[in-house]
């Protein structure tokens, strides 16, 4: 943290190389969560482009009380929500990590981790776009309620209440007992 807060004084004090290193930073992790909310690589690199160009022109507005992190998150998310509306985009895709298996090469699991994934994408598609946002940023990218909260700038218990309606409503769609859907249901 220290690191990037003297990054940021650089960037403002006119060093604009320093902006490098936030962006070599976070580059690829804006880039995964993008992509995922696209599903187009060509598309996703755009988005990350701008927002850190956002980022860079709103860098001065950062006051250091949450995570960096958090905080460039939160701008490229709001970033890239902006443009879907516009646009009309539809996240369509997503990929969980799924538990290690025995043998992940094997074709039958590769075939029904597949299977999973399509279902899971379909479902998710399903969902309002906020609650889709709030299921990848706690599924995807692993963030806590609190982090969440920040980025999509809602009440805690908001975002606690979103997510339950969102498991709830891809389990009731599904059907399914314990399993890959059960995980949902204990996040």
């Amino acid at each position: 943290m220290e690191e990037e807060i003297q990054w940021i004084q650089e960037v403002l004090s006119g060093n604009k190389d320093a902006y490098a290193h936030i962006i070599n930073k976070y580059k690829n992790q804006l880039y995964a969560t993008i992509l995922r909310m696209t599903k187009n690589p060509q598309d996703a690199q755009d988005l990350v482009q701008e927002a850190f160009i956002k980022v860079y022109h709103q860098l001065g507005k950062y006051d250091g009380k949450g995570s960096f992190s958090s905080w460039i998150y939160r701008v490229a998310i709001n970033h890239c929500m902006d443009e879907f509306r516009k646009k009309r985009y539809k996240m369509m895709q997503v990929e969980i990590n799924e538990e290690k298996v025995v043998n992940p090469n094997n074709p039958e699991v590769i075939f029904l981790k597949n299977e999973k994934n399509r279902q899971l994408e379909r479902l998710i598609a399903t969902l309002p776009e906020e609650e889709r946002i709030i299921i990848l940023l706690r599924y995807v990218n692993e963030l806590s309620y609190i982090e969440i909260s920040e980025l999509v700038e809602l009440p805690l218990s908001n975002v606690r209440n979103k997510l339950h309606r969102a498991k709830k409503k891809m389990r009731d769609t599904v059907k399914c007992g314990g399993g890959y859907f059960h995980e949902l249901s204990n996040g």
